[in-house]
């Protein structure tokens, strides 16, 4: 695993080092440039050794030298397309690094390649021959690239902190990522935070011309669904079984030990016992329990042991106080790029199994892949009663209900809030969307009608505000199937899966030099998944119905039968503790005028009535605490390295 940088500009060697330095703890086995003073080009790397540890140094050449690679991931298929290269007259001259396996397939294919490769991967290659740079970034977007351009050049890189260290690039906040920051708690799409630095998307190549300074992008790979029938379930458990085996198996590929996340859950669980089942002796497994108020109810260690007895794997236990985690809240927001207001004990997780090990499994992906909580029960059951026939209301209750949904948009989110709107939610499908009801609203943080009246200041160039329920509402068609599994298993996969989950789980493994890997999310078994009709995939009772009978006999009956859990941070007491002083000063009324972002009556509204006691907003406050201590580092102090202070002292 890598960190990749690369620019076409002038004085491109010298910056470019300077932004490679920039990802060291992503490789910090081993770095390297290449130079091309005529072209005004460098490629630069940082190393994590994880195969062929002697003979896969990078920027790597092909065999004329015409074409060279900068790469971060893992290419899992490697040795079966090694092979048939081999058969095809190609010689290799290292032992078994992936990174020449591309070099050669691209020599044969070009971009034509890219449905060959079966792993993770963000890669450059600088062609000669044809004077481009052609990148690309896997099909479910586990690796990171970002890029940017200049008036007088093109840059890209693992990391948005690496671009940042360019003076090119303006720290200028993006404000449509800001505006759908606040509803999600992740930057969805192609646009970054930082106004002219995008992300290539999942499933995309783009090639850049260097004598013409043209760009294209193009997709190569997206999620289609198309259901199998003639299977019964019984028969679609076995093939599940085995899939997720040759995944779990391609995926273990390493010349280096690998050790597990066992949370205790269903999903890491299964990826620990098609391992252990299928040789991997004195496994390495590390699981994290908690202590403190509600910890009892979210503990899975008792779970995990008996998973790691079930195996007999070497199994670590690491038992975590919640205020642990304020201790690196500053050093987790440097490492993530972006904001991010979701779940961080994971950070722990990946720095206890780098005291061992180099690669670690996750079961990341699973639940996206199968029911993602159960979120289309609602949807499936009000669309089904608009099919059916609603109740019938009058004409006047139906022409007003876009004011009524507004109005209870706006209560409160305090317990009396909460009550109407549950009612609301009862309430028959009269002129309503029902994706966006049950998908949007039911786990927003700030709605789009909150953050215009309420949340954010008027945009100073007069621009119309976006809206993010339309934006996953786009995504949502653009499944192009009339199964709610199947529309919000797409917008899972297009939105929060890679710019969430995967974007968390990337950055704090990296932060630790550690690979992370997810055979959930083996193309071969994602598209196999998609292929499984949906009634049959899973239940509304049971969403894992499905996975859970492929896996029964590997897992303990216990863990079968057990609610799915998961940490919550205790965010609600934080801001009336610890966290109230941060709080208070970066969501003061002054600061926020002074900043021109929100609207400076966001303190009286959200959070003065929660650190009082008086309400309980402390999602809406946490989210924008979270933003609001990213836009310290990266906006106001414009931090170059990760912070050597504490959160205390930003109060």
């Amino acid at each position: 695993m890598c960190g990749i940088t690369g620019m076409v500009g002038p004085n491109a060697a010298e910056r470019v080092r300077a932004m490679t330095v920039a990802l060291i703890h992503r490789g910090p086995d081993d770095g390297g440039y290449y130079d091309d003073p005529r072209s005004d080009i460098c490629l630069g790397m940082r190393r994590l050794s994880i195969l062929d540890l002697d003979h896969g140094r990078q920027p790597m050449g092909n065999g004329d030298q015409s074409v060279w690679i900068v790469y971060n991931g893992e290419i899992f298929n490697s040795p079966d397309l090694r092979r048939q290269l081999e058969q095809r007259h190609h010689r290799f001259v290292t032992a078994n690094s992936d990174t020449e396996t591309l070099l050669q397939l691209y020599d044969e294919k070009q971009e034509d390649m890219l449905a060959d490769l079966n792993g993770m991967f963000a890669f450059v290659l600088y062609d000669k021959k044809r004077n481009v740079l052609f990148g690309a970034r896997d099909r479910l977007g586990i690796k990171p690239l970002y890029y940017a351009r200049t008036e007088a050049a093109f840059v890209f890189a693992s990391e948005l902190k690496s671009l940042l260290t360019l003076s090119d690039i303006r720290r200028e906040l993006n404000p449509t990522s800001l505006y759908h920051y606040l509803t999600l708690r992740f930057v969805p799409g192609t646009s970054s935070m930082i106004k002219g630095v995008s992300r290539l998307a999942p499933g995309h190549w783009f090639r850049y011309h260097l004598g013409t300074a043209r760009f294209e992008t193009h997709s190569y790979w997206r999620p289609s669904f198309s259901p199998q029938e003639g299977h019964s379930a019984a028969e679609w458990s076995e093939i599940v079984r085995e899939e997720l085996r040759a995944a779990v198996r391609r995926w273990s590929l390493s010349d280096v030990p690998i050790g597990c996340s066992l949370s205790g859950g269903l999903d890491s669980s299964s990826i620990v016992g098609l391992l252990a089942d299928a040789g991997h002796r004195q496994l390495k497994t590390y699981s994290l329990g908690f202590v403190g108020e509600g910890a009892a109810a979210l503990d899975e260690l008792p779970l995990a042991r008996k998973v790691a007895e079930r195996w007999e794997t070497d199994h670590h236990e690491l038992v975590l106080q919640p205020h642990d985690l304020l201790r690196d809240l500053l050093k987790m927001v440097w490492y993530l790029d972006e904001p991010y207001g979701g779940g961080l004990p994971s950070w722990y997780v990946f720095q206890f199994m780098h005291q061992d090990v180099k690669v670690g499994m996750t079961g990341t992906g699973g639940d996206e892949l199968f029911g993602d909580y159960g979120r289309y029960r609602g949807l499936e059951r009000q669309t089904s009663g608009r099919q059916a026939g609603a109740p019938t209301v009058p004409a006047w209750i139906e022409r007003g209900w876009p004011l009524v949904a507004s109005l209870v948009d706006r209560l409160p989110h305090g317990v009396g809030g909460l009550r109407l709107r549950e009612r609301w939610r009862n309430w028959p499908m009269v002129g309503r969307d029902p994706f966006t009801w049950d998908y949007v609203h039911a786990f927003y943080y700030f709605s789009d009608d909150m953050k215009r009246n309420t949340v954010l200041m008027e945009p100073a160039d007069g621009a119309p505000f976006p809206d993010t329920a339309e934006l996953l509402r786009d995504v949502y068609r653009q499944s192009n199937s009339a199964q709610p599994r199947d529309a919000l298993m797409h917008v899972a996969m297009r939105t929060q899966l890679p710019e969430e989950f995967l974007s968390m789980t990337d950055r704090f493994s990296m932060a630790h030099s550690l690979e992370a890997r997810v055979p959930f999310l083996d193309h071969a078994f994602v598209e196999l998944v998609m292929r499984i009709p949906s009634r049959i995939r899973t239940k509304p009772e049971d969403p894992k119905y499905l996975l859970r009978q492929a896996v029964r006999d590997l897992l303990p009956e216990e863990l079968l039968q057990a609610p799915k859990r998961g940490f919550v941070i205790p965010t609600a007491q934080w801001l009336r503790g610890p966290l109230r002083p941060l709080a208070e000063r970066l969501l003061a009324p002054k600061r926020l005028a002074d900043q021109g972002l929100f609207r400076p009556e966001f303190y009286a509204q959200f959070v003065r009535p929660h650190v009082e006691g008086q309400a309980d907003y402390h999602p809406q406050i946490w989210t924008a605490l979270m933003f609001q201590i990213w836009h310290s580092l990266y906006i106001e102090r414009a931090l170059t390295d990760c912070p050597n202070f504490s959160w205390q002292e930003l109060c």
